[in-house]
């Protein structure tokens, strides 16, 4: 047969290069998790749509939703790309993933700027307005690495509860907590991290006594840690919410923002004053109310219903990722997985507990609904790493 004949043959045709395509794309919404995309999808609309009521009385209120707007298909980019890789591989790496984690925090005793809460957590990108922190993105590389040590460590003969696995996955927390407090002052976020820690250890396997052995030496450390690692500042919004009347007895000092947040939420009883139209969302008078104090615009405009339905939305979101650790069958996935949903979990009772006036003020967002590009960027990505777990289990 002619050469040319062959060739014609063999070239692939527009059509062919389409049904590949297309073959491609049912093949991976075949095997990823998309009742958990479906979730975040929603969650990801809800908080936009939030944000830009939030933000409607600003003078500038257009660059918040393009800034958040950008972040957010970033974010599902990241998902679809998470969820293609097997984590595995990159656990496999994980040198280098320690070496990121080091560094990329390491940037802020250079380079970082202080934020809204005068925590010197961030990178700025001069003449693009854009910032980053990379103790958030830090993360989701922090619960795969450690997830890898957990399970290498369970693999050993000792096991996790031998001393030196104590020691070392210490050692290895001590590092980063440490790097966030020291480059960053950066206390809220510090307490995401021994969230995930702790939570990754339990249920990996670690024994209760090492649990009750570290809470009697952090109790002992505590007057120490209390008068010398603490400024006033810090000692006085960890006590407002339950000292109320010592601490800030007229109401507008330190527990002032937990106030306002406390009378929008009251406002809007069971069926909120209507999307926009929140007297205190509307206004200045709640503070950072598009970051921190999200949750409260959704209280007031939405009502209690619209609170439930941010805490099931998120609920759902949990349970799916633990559900999918534990149909993996691995015990790294398993920590992964767990990891996630612990990042997810405590964000969000931290930061609607400080709304409502149960936790201190610490300046931690929501998952999905805050603003902050690397806030979505963070939770967006872990997503994806779990949809990966689905497709490659």
């Amino acid at each position: 047969m002619p050469k040319r004949v062959i060739d014609n043959v063999e070239k692939p045709t527009a059509l062919d290069r389409l049904v590949r395509i297309l073959t491609a794309v049912k093949n991976y919404f075949t095997s990823a998790d998309n009742i958990l995309l479906a979730l975040c999808l929603s969650a990801c609309a809800f908080g936009l749509m939030m944000i830009y009521s939030a933000t409607r009385s600003y003078s500038n209120p257009g660059n918040y939703i393009f800034v958040h707007s950008m972040a957010m298909g970033i974010g599902l980019l990241l998902y679809f790309i998470f969820s293609l890789i097997d984590i595995e591989f990159v656990s496999e790496r994980w040198k280098l993933l320690m070496l990121f984690n080091i560094l990329f925090i390491s940037t802020l005793f250079i380079w970082g700027v202080e934020g809204d809460t005068g925590n010197k957590n961030w990178l700025r990108i001069q003449g693009l307005g854009i910032g980053i922190q990379p103790a958030e993105i830090v993360k989701v590389s922090f619960i795969v690495l450690l997830a890898k040590q957990i399970s290498w460590l369970n693999g050993t003969r000792n096991g996790i509860n031998a001393i030196g696995s104590v020691l070392s996955l210490v050692g290895h927390f001590i590092m980063i907590f440490g790097l966030i407090l020291v480059s960053s002052r950066d206390l809220g976020t510090g307490l995401v991290y021994l969230a995930i820690f702790l939570v990754m250890l339990f249920g990996s396997g670690l024994k209760v006594y090492w649990f009750l052995l570290g809470g009697a030496i952090l109790g002992a450390l505590s007057p120490t840690i209390w008068s010398s690692f603490l400024n006033d500042n810090q000692r006085n919004r960890i006590l407002g919410p339950y000292f109320p009347d010592i601490i800030d007895p007229s109401g507008v000092g330190i527990n002032w923002q937990a106030n306002q947040s406390k009378l929008a939420l009251a406002s809007g009883k069971l069926f909120g004053q209507g999307y926009l139209q929140g007297t205190q969302s509307q206004s200045s008078n709640l503070p950072f109310k598009h970051t921190d104090f999200i949750f409260s615009v959704v209280g007031e405009e939405l009502g209690l219903v619209g609170c439930i339905a941010v805490i099931v939305l998120l609920l759902l979101i949990i349970v799916r990722c633990i559900y999918v650790g534990v149909q993996s069958k691995s015990r790294m996935k398993f920590a992964i997985c767990l990891g996630i949903s612990s990042m997810i979990a405590f964000q969000a009772f931290e930061n609607i507990g400080m709304c409502i006036g149960l936790t201190p003020v610490v300046g931690i967002t929501l998952p999905f609904f805050s603003y902050g590009g690397s806030s979505i960027l963070t939770v967006t990505a872990s997503l994806g790493v779990v949809s990966g777990i689905r497709r490659h289990s």
